[in-house]
C-alpha cells in the first residue's frame, strides 16, 4: 500500500506532539509537512524534546500535498483555517478542536463524529471528522452501552479529573507548577464544552432527549490522564447483566476493556485503551471509566479515524504499553 502523505497543522502543541509520537513509526504514513506560524524553520525537536533523535522533521508554513491533514488548532480556528488554505477536494480532514462536533457541515465538507467504538460504520465512510473531546471519550464509553440498550433514563452524575497536559500547553495562572502540585480544583462546573457533544450522541442513540448530565469536572496534580466516576440508576438485572452488557458492546473494539478488578490512571497512560469497571450498589450502577487524555483522548482516537477512513486496521500504530508498575 503505497503511504498516506500527512499534514499537520498546529504543530507545536501538546496534542500535536503526540500525534507525532505515533506517527513518525506509524508503517503506513509519510509526515510530509508539521505547519507553525512561530516556529518555521525550527526543528521538530527542538519543541517536542521526547522526539529528539527520532526524526529531522522541521516546522514549515507550506502544507504540500497531503491526503490527509490533522488540525490541532487551538478551539474555533479549524474554520479560519478551511478558509484560508487550499486543499484538494480528496484531501480528508480530522479535526482534533471543537469547531465541528455540534456543528458538522462547513464549506461543503461534512464531518462525521469520529467515536470510534460507536460509530464505526459510519467512520468507515467519512470523508472528515470531528474527534471527540478528552472528557467527552471517556464519559460517552462509560454510558453509551446503558443508551443503546435502553437503560439510559435517569439523570447521570460525572465526577472526573485529568491531567494537566489537558489544559493545553501555554501557561496560565491554574496550570503552573506551583498552583497544579499537590492540589485538586474544580472547573467548569456543569457547563464544560464537552457536555453537548455527549448529549448530541446520546439523542443520537436513543432517538429522543438527552437524560440530565450533572459534570464536575477537576484538574488534577499529574501530567496526562483521565479518571471519571460515572453513576446513574440502575434498571437491569444482576451485575452479571450490566458487565455482560458492556462485554457485548465493546467486544470488537481493540482498545476498550472491561475490568473485573479495579482501575487506575497509570494502567493506560501512554496507551490508546479504554478501561472500564462497573459495580451495582443499592440500586444504582457505577462506571469507571479511564484514559490518556493525550492518546484515547486526543490523538491516539484521530489516527484510529484516519487508519479507518484509509482502509487500514483500526490499531494500526496504536500498540502501546502503559507506565504502570
Amino acid at each position: 500500500m503505497q503511504k498516506i502523505k500527512v499534514a499537520i497543522a498546529g504543530g507545536t502543541g501538546y496534542t500535536a506532539g503526540e500525534l507525532l509520537r505515533i506517527l513518525i513509526n506509524h508503517p503506513n504514513v509519510e509526515i510530509i509537512s508539521v505547519l507553525s506560524t512561530t516556529s518555521v524553520g525550527e526543528s521538530i525537536s527542538s519543541v517536542h524534546r521526547d522526539l529528539f533523535g527520532d526524526t529531522d522533521l522541521k516546522f514549515t508554513d507550506q502544507i504540500g500535498d497531503p491526503d490527509v491533514v490533522f488540525l490541532c488548532l487551538g478551539h474555533g480556528l479549524s474554520k479560519e483555517f478551511i478558509d484560508n488554505t487550499p486543499l484538494k477536494e480528496s484531501c480528508k480532514i480530522i479535526d482534533l478542536g471543537n469547531d465541528f462536533r455540534l456543528d458538522p457541515c462547513y464549506k461543503g465538507r461534512e464531518f462525521i463524529y469520529g467515536l470510534t467504538d460507536t460509530f464505526k460504520e459510519e467512520i468507515l465512510k467519512a470523508n472528515n471528522i470531528a474527534n471527540p473531546g478528552c472528557f467527552a471519550t471517556a464519559i460517552q464509553t462509560a454510558i453509551t452501552p446503558l443508551a443503546k440498550a435502553g437503560l439510559l433514563n435517569n439523570e447521570v452524575h460525572v465526577t472526573a479529573i485529568t491531567g494537566s497536559t489537558g489544559a493545553g500547553k501555554k501557561p496560565t495562572d491554574t496550570t503552573h507548577f506551583s498552583y497544579r502540585d499537590n492540589n485538586i480544583s474544580i472547573y467548569k462546573l456543569f457547563t464544560h464544552q464537552h457536555l453537548g457533544e455527549i448529549a448530541r450522541t446520546i439523542s443520537t442513540l436513543t432517538g429522543k432527549e438527552s437524560p440530565a448530565i450533572n459534570f464536575v469536572p477537576m484538574r488534577g496534580d499529574f501530567p496526562r490522564g483521565i479518571f471519571a466516576s460515572v453513576y446513574t440508576k440502575w434498571e437491569g438485572g444482576s451485575a452479571d447483566d450490566a458487565v455482560n452488557i458492556y462485554k457485548e458492546y465493546y467486544k470488537e473494539s481493540p482498545f476498550v476493556h472491561v475490568s473485573e478488578k479495579g482501575i487506575s490512571v497509570k494502567e493506560v497512560v501512554n496507551t490508546n485503551k479504554i478501561l472500564l469497571h462497573i459495580e451495582l450498589h443499592n440500586g444504582y450502577i457505577h462506571i469507571a471509566s479511564i484514559i490518556d487524555n493525550l492518546v484515547k483522548g486526543a490523538s491516539g482516537q484521530a489516527v484510529e479515524n484516519m487508519n479507518m477512513i484509509f482502509g487500514l486496521d483500526q490499531n494500526t500504530g496504536l500498540k502501546f504499553k502503559s507506565s504502570a508498575f
